[in-house]
């Protein structure tokens, strides 16, 4: 066996599932990925299959090391990233999930977080979690669950419900990165980041809130233990009669957004970074204050080391960032997302037509959960081509509305912002980017930077990297893009876009 060693990432998005290994170079020894289904049983509803994710997962990682040539033995730790607020529920005597996952962007139990607005909840939400209550979140899903989920059958018993298993401690909850590393070692945790979103979770005191908890009769004893995101005791090691085969600690996990920003080195208050993924999810880094946002952002963790305090950070969620140059392909208006470059350059601008993609409502900083996808300023001269380019500049243009929030609320000026995720590969987009918000954009050489930063904080409380520096050390830059448009243009058409915004509030109706 070589004497080579290195850290892995499992990387659970929205859409599939990756694995890297990287070295202490941070650079990539081999990655697989896999997509998983998307299910949509009701208009609204989003969920995905958890046995379906794990086992992906397991082929994955199998896949990369097979392809990299790498004993499991080499990897010194593992860290997990993930989908956040996405909720699964499941059986600990079978290790099966009683209903599939309920997804982050599932909009399912907007009523019900319609009522915490009627009955004065929410400012008390907001003060104790930092979240703007939402679908969006854990919280309502959990007890949307607890509810609506099939009795569990036993063996020789009448079926029994699941909420009374769930006080028993049977059935437990966790997002994504508890429920993998459940499968990988057994244990029943979370980490920081992901708990801070679940809406059930006191971001000052560090622990889940018993208010918040019984409002959504949620059971204690179904909630995972809260770990640090680089935990040097370990969420535990994975089973040498497993499928890797051997015995790795796995010492760190992160929600992904949290996860890209530790992977792009902001590691200091007034760093910013935003991914460009199915959503787009702009982080700020607070460090150790938590700011109250007066501008509809949200306070969340940023990540925590062991022994360390709490770090924080300003975010502001899009939720259809990405996912509407999926829809471009999905109505056939391109063949692929690396079409729209050439498209959209091909026409000077859209033509006076804005694009809305709120196909599950908006999120930061309008949170309406009844907006809905909206396309104005369209002429019998309007072609395929003004609208792909519509459909990119929404991008550009719903990361100015987080901007301009988070500027207000931190009072730091961003003068560069930190990219990543798939969409950043179009170098047409981060113009755009630049042009739209008036500052630098840079773009990093590796720019899987939420699998990364899971492999940081795993390898950091591994000892596979000594410190913070090292790792600021292996950031490199791959291009900066500068704004070349006119700030008056700029300006004028941004103006426009908020008019966009206007006609797609509020669509939704439960009578329409």
């Amino acid at each position: 066996m070589s004497e080579e060693t290195y850290v892995g990432a499992i990387d659970q998005g929205t859409t599939g599932t990756r694995f890297m290994v990287f070295d202490r170079a941070g650079a990539v020894v081999s990655s697989a990925y896999e997509t998983h289904e998307q299910h949509y049983p009701e208009p609204g509803w989003v969920e995905h299959d958890p046995l379906e994710i794990w086992a992906n997962t397991k082929r994955v990682v199998s896949e990369a090391l097979e392809a990299g040539g790498i004993d499991a033995g080499q990897l010194e730790a593992l860290g997990v990233t993930n989908q956040r607020e996405t909720t699964v529920l499941w059986d600990v005597a079978t290790g099966k999930p009683v209903y599939n996952a309920i997804v982050w962007q599932d909009r399912r139990t907007t009523e019900r977080v319609e009522r915490l607005e009627t009955d004065s909840l929410s400012e008390t939400i907001r003060e104790k979690t930092g979240l703007e209550p939402d679908a969006y979140f854990s919280a309502t899903k959990v007890e949307w669950l607890l509810e609506n989920a099939d009795p569990i059958k036993l063996e020789r018993a009448r079926p029994q419900d699941v909420r009374d298993r769930a006080r028993a401690g049977e059935v437990v909850f966790g997002t994504i990165d508890s429920w993998l590393i459940y499968k990988l070692t057994g244990e029943h945790v979370t980490e920081v980041t992901n708990a801070s979103r679940t809406m059930c979770f006191d971001i000052h005191t560090g622990a889940w809130d018993d208010d918040l908890l019984a409002e959504f009769s949620i059971p204690r004893a179904m909630m995972p233990e809260v770990r640090p995101s680089s935990d040097e005791e370990t969420y535990g090691s994975t089973d040498p009669d497993g499928f890797l085969g051997a015995s790795v600690p796995v010492t760190g996990a992160l929600g992904d957004q949290q996860a890209a920003l530790f992977g792009q080195a902001c590691f200091d208050a007034g760093e910013a970074k935003n991914t460009y993924g199915t959503g787009s999810f702009l982080l700020q880094h607070t460090g150790e204050e938590a700011v109250t946002s007066e501008h509809g952002l949200l306070t969340t963790v940023a990540f925590q080391r062991s022994g360390e305090p709490l770090q924080y950070a300003l975010e502001g969620s899009i939720f259809v960032t990405g996912a509407a140059i999926e829809w471009l392909v999905d109505v056939d208006l391109i063949d692929e997302p690396a079409a729209t470059e050439a498209l959209a350059r091909s026409v000077d601008s859209s033509d006076g037509v804005y694009l809305v993609p709120a196909f599950t409502g908006l999120g930061a900083p309008h949170w309406d959960g009844r907006a809905r996808g909206t396309i104005v300023g369209m002429t019998r001269g309007t072609r395929k081509e003004h609208l792909v380019r519509a459909t990119l500049e929404s991008i550009a243009y719903q990361t100015r509305d987080v901007v301009e929030a988070m500027e207000a609320d931190s009072g730091i000026e961003i003068d560069a912002l930190k990219v990543d995720g798939g969409a950043v590969k179009n170098s047409f987009l981060c113009q755009l980017q630049a042009d739209a918000l008036g500052c630098g954009i840079v773009r990093p050489v590796v720019d899987e930077t939420t699998a990364l930063g899971a492999a940081y904080a795993a390898g950091l409380a591994a000892g596979y990297w000594e410190s913070l520096e090292e790792l600021r050390a292996n950031w490199t830059a791959d291009r900066r893009f500068e704004p070349t448009m006119d700030e008056a243009v700029a300006d004028r058409r941004y103006e426009r876009w908020g008019d966009a915004v206007d006609c797609a509030r509020g669509w939704a109706r439960d009578d329409a």
